[in-house]
């Protein structure tokens, strides 16, 4: 059977890092042609975003692509976010980050775009952490982009429409990092972005903790689980 993924340089065939092997993980996914999603879920400050966009560039050097038109970009679920005026008006703004504080239908509508619309470029949002509002059309997926890697809170949860990703994507994996080190991360972004430590503590603790436990609780879904600190896989229990 023929092999279905891009060629990899000779200079990076020897490569064993945790990351390396993700990557090849995913090329492994790769059709002949058209484009694939991977997923990646996990809970505030467990290290998503990181390991998206570390990911995507690596699948990019290890392809050998051409650096204008990536093999593979980073998407966040992040742009999804409703804007603020709308979590102000549905009375939703004081537990920003819940799973009712997205446009998850919306988020569904672009993975299915992504997979069908291959001829043209794609645009999509991101999120500004500075303003606290999502970008429309900041990311473009161009036709030579065959992979996207998506990240975000729920991507394996059991709740329409989200329950629906697995399905779009060709694997989707869950990102785990222990809690302490996710506080501590998440109280650091939030101070980071205008909150006292008092006020970061309390959204870390009680805002992203309470989303944490629906999250988590999504895990068991996971094609494969990988480690927020080093991208190691952590075998199944």
């Amino acid at each position: 059977m023929p092999d279905r993924s891009p060629a990899v340089s000779s200079e990076a065939a020897g490569d064993t890092a945790p990351l390396d092997l993700l990557a090849r993980r995913v090329l492994g996914l790769l059709p002949i042609e058209g484009r694939i999603v991977v997923g990646i879920a996990g809970s505030p400050g467990a290290g998503k975003t990181t390991l998206a966009e570390r990911l995507a560039r690596r699948l990019t050097e290890l392809a050998g692509a051409d650096a204008a038109v990536p093999l593979a970009v980073h998407l966040p679920m992040d742009g999804f976010h409703l804007a603020n005026a709308t979590l102000d008006r549905l009375g939703r703004h004081d537990r920003k980050g819940a799973i009712d504080t997205f446009d998850g239908w919306g988020f569904v509508a672009l993975l299915r775009r992504l997979r069908a619309e291959t001829d043209h470029p794609v645009y999509a949002p991101t999120f500004d952490r500075a303003v606290d509002e999502g970008v429309a059309g900041a990311l473009v997926v161009e036709p030579g982009t065959r992979i996207v890697i998506v990240e975000g809170n729920y991507l394996l949860v059991d709740r329409e429409p989200w329950n629906l990703v697995p399905g779009l994507a060709a694997e989707v994996w869950f990102c785990e990092t222990p809690g302490a080190e996710r506080l501590q991360r998440l109280v650091a972004r939030h101070q980071r972005h205008g909150r006292s430590p008092g006020a970061a503590r309390d959204w870390a603790e009680n805002v992203d903790g309470a989303n944490a436990v629906l999250i988590e609780r999504s895990a068991p879904r996971a094609a494969l689980r990988v480690s927020g600190l080093d991208a190691t896989v952590i075998p199944s229990a």
